[in-house]
């Protein structure tokens, strides 16, 4: 086990819990216009897991390009999101987050010395390798479950 799998634990977990169980206003409810949903969060954590694993490994995802356009699309860029609020729904949002984390918890167990070498475009930008990508990886559902938390405590928030 390395720490990348600790911390990716520990960050997916919560943040899953957070997140699966919501209704689908819950999921589609929008704080306000520059912030993105907590379903358009999900569907976006599950498609940097993705894109950055193609990215390593040339995995395709095969019927899951839109969720690894969201890696980018309308998050990190003025792009519309690739989802709209109908087909985010409790199943979709389950699924595509049990996929990523299925694809992804092999490498952080055990990643290859290529796999930690090979260089890659990280979502913000910079070209980074994949010790930066597993760094990535770890971190980034914990920094979305705070803009859960947030989202399903503010005001108008649907019960």
């Amino acid at each position: 086990m390395t720490d990348f799998l600790d911390s990716y634990n520990l960050c997916r977990t919560r943040f899953a819990d957070s997140v699966l169980g919501l209704n689908q206003a819950q999921l589609n409810w929008r704080l306000h216009d520059q912030v993105l949903t907590i379903g358009e969060s999900a569907i976006h954590v599950a498609g940097v897991e993705m894109w950055f694993l193609h990215q390593l490994t040339g995995e395709p995802f095969a019927g899951f390009e839109k969720v690894m356009q969201s890696a980018t699309a309308g998050v990190v860029n003025d792009d519309a999101f690739p989802f709209a609020p109908e087909e985010i729904t409790p199943g979709f949002v389950a699924e595509v987050l049990g996929h990523a984390q299925a694809a992804v918890r092999p490498h952080l167990e055990s990643p290859s010395a290529e796999f930690l070498a090979k260089e890659i475009k990280s979502a913000l930008g910079p070209i980074i390798n994949g010790r930066g990508a597993l760094a990535r990886l770890a971190f980034h559902p914990g920094y979305h479950h705070g803009q859960v938390y947030m989202i399903a405590t503010a005001p108008g928030f649907p019960a």
